[in-house]
């Protein structure tokens, strides 16, 4: 059973949107929790769920002029996060 609990403690939200890469081909998903094993469990657009290590995925973030762009999850969570004002 993925633990949704801790993935704030690393910068992510539950049902976030995330891809990975498959072959050649990324693939879109939403993620789920922190498995056992330390990798997170993503749900692919089919509703499967797969266990893939963090360093396989990528998370949609705000970039430097407010467009959306894909971060690795190991550099999402190594950047301090900036909290808001209000």
């Amino acid at each position: 059973m993925p633990d949704r609990a801790r993935l704030p403690e690393l910068g992510l939200r539950p049902g976030e949107p995330v891809r990975f890469r498959r072959g050649t081909r990324w693939h879109e998903g939403r993620l789920v929790g922190i498995e056992a094993d330390g990798s997170l469990q993503v749900s692919d657009r089919k509703g499967a769920a797969r266990s893939l290590p963090l360093a396989c995925i990528e998370v949609r973030r705000e970039g430097p002029r407010g467009a959306a762009v894909w971060r690795s999850v190991p550099a999402v969570i190594s950047q301090p996060e900036q909290l808001d004002l209000w």
